[in-house]
């Protein structure tokens, strides 16, 4: 239990391990001032903390059981010490039996990079899908934490308790009561999934293209999202501003109409806890006709972050076929140098624009490339519908594809203009 000695905000630290030995199972290809940064950041980002230091660890290698060396960790202790640190964060995996030895020693809480990453989902989630994906991943990261038969999970706020502090509530939990909240979760989830799919259905019979902005967190997706589609979503420079999925409906300059969703943003190291979670909100993605992954050009580990948001789609199950553009976003923030660089390279590669979601800057090329990619080849076909195909015929006036229609002997005589793809989904009716 942390003593918060009436503050209002818990001390903390952060520690960022850079683990020298490229064999190790949790060496980090990111540059270590770079990943503390991020690490601070989202330290940052999770209310209530105050973040008094942080550094780099370098390490030779991990220790199984205090992860640090008998050194550092004395020389940690005194440190902790003299600044009061109630909480160290460490920025990167660190085991139950690692925990427990270092909170002995250290006297403070110790909370990893998943766990840190789960309270902020947990104080960031609004919806009550969001709320309940948030608890089933938290619950599976504690579950495999258990190192005794029983827990204690203290909450102190309207987070899931791994900062601690004297709570509202205390749980006792062992795995059987994990397994049986989690079951329960999973059932309020599909129910959830089903009422989604429903909406899904009814969005369907309106043949307007999807079109999902996704990328590293803070790349600027949701100033885009704004500056295209006149939303007010929550802006802000800080990792996972905004976590729930909105969609919300563009007319394009040549009078194309498109859906637009907004993610939440990815982070490197994501928990695997938490990639149902992604799945789940993020089935419009899964849905999309065309993806725009929208970078932060000006952060030095762009590059990095570009292949940890392909991984994690690749892990969501997101078809390579789908058509992806690149939105190297942040312009403004680019010094003459690199934006001349940049614009060369965007220049030979027509599926990558250059744009300032700030000041709009290539908003232009942008919107004419997504309404190329959403316009589809329409051809026109003639068809008999017999007159108990009274579902079908309903569907294709719904879609507005029909020319013209004729009352037969044998049925409905139609002449239709439609895309491949609406061809497709009336073949599955």
């Amino acid at each position: 239990m942390l003593e918060t000695e009436e503050r209002s905000t818990t001390r903390a630290w952060v520690l960022h391990p850079d683990i020298k030995d490229r064999s190790s199972p949790d060496h980090s290809r990111r540059d270590a001032p770079e990943a503390l940064a991020e690490a601070v950041a989202l330290a940052v980002a999770l209310p209530g903390l105050d973040v008094v230091g942080d550094e780099v660890v370098p390490l030779p290698k991990t220790r199984a059981g205090t992860l640090f060396g008998s050194g550092k960790i004395e020389e940690l202790k005194h440190r902790f010490h003299d600044n009061e640190v109630e909480l160290v964060l460490i920025d990167g995996p660190v085991t139950p039996v690692q925990q427990r030895n270092l909170e002995k020693e250290w006297k403070v809480k110790i909370l990893d990079r998943t766990g840190l990453i789960l309270e902020i989902f947990s104080d960031r989630a609004a919806t009550r899908e969001g709320v309940l994906q948030v608890e089933l991943a938290a619950l599976s990261y504690q579950r495999t934490r258990l190192v005794r038969a029983w827990t204690h999970l203290e909450r102190q706020r309207g987070g899931l308790g791994f900062v601690g502090g004297p709570g509202e509530t205390q749980i006792e939990a062992d795995r059987r009561a994990i397994d049986e909240r989690i079951n329960k979760i999973k059932n309020q989830l599909d129910k959830t999934v089903k009422t989604r799919e429903l909406h899904r259905a009814a969005r369907a019979k309106v043949p307007f293209p999807i079109v999902a902005l996704v990328g590293y967190t803070n790349a600027g997706k949701s100033t885009l999202f704004n500056r295209l589609t006149g939303a007010d979503v929550m802006v802000k420079d800080m990792l996972f501003a905004t976590l729930d999925p909105t969609m919300r409906s563009v007319e394009l300059p040549d009078g194309v109409e498109i859906i637009m969703s907004d993610t939440v943003g990815f982070i490197s190291d994501l928990p695997t806890q938490l990639v149902a979670a992604f799945r789940a909100t993020l089935e419009e993605v899964l849905s999309a006709d065309l993806i725009l992954h929208v970078r932060d050009i000006s952060h030095a580990e762009t590059d990095n972050q570009a292949t940890d948001v392909r991984a994690i789609l690749a892990d969501l199950g997101v078809d390579q076929e789908i058509k992806t553009l690149e939105v190297w976003n942040k312009l403004d923030k680019l010094d003459g140098n690199d934006h001349e660089s940049l614009s060369n390279i965007a220049a030979r590669d027509d599926s990558i624009f250059l744009t300032s979601a700030v000041t709009g800057a290539g908003m232009g090329p942008l919107l004419e490339a997504i309404s190329r990619e959403v316009t589809e080849a329409t051809t026109t076909e003639d068809m008999l519908l017999p007159f108990s195909e009274g579902k079908k015929r309903a569907w294709l006036f719904d879609q507005e594809v029909v020319d013209q229609e004729d009352a037969t002997e044998d049925g409905f005589a139609l002449s239709v203009t439609w895309s491949a793809k609406q061809k497709a989904r009336f073949d599955k009716l």
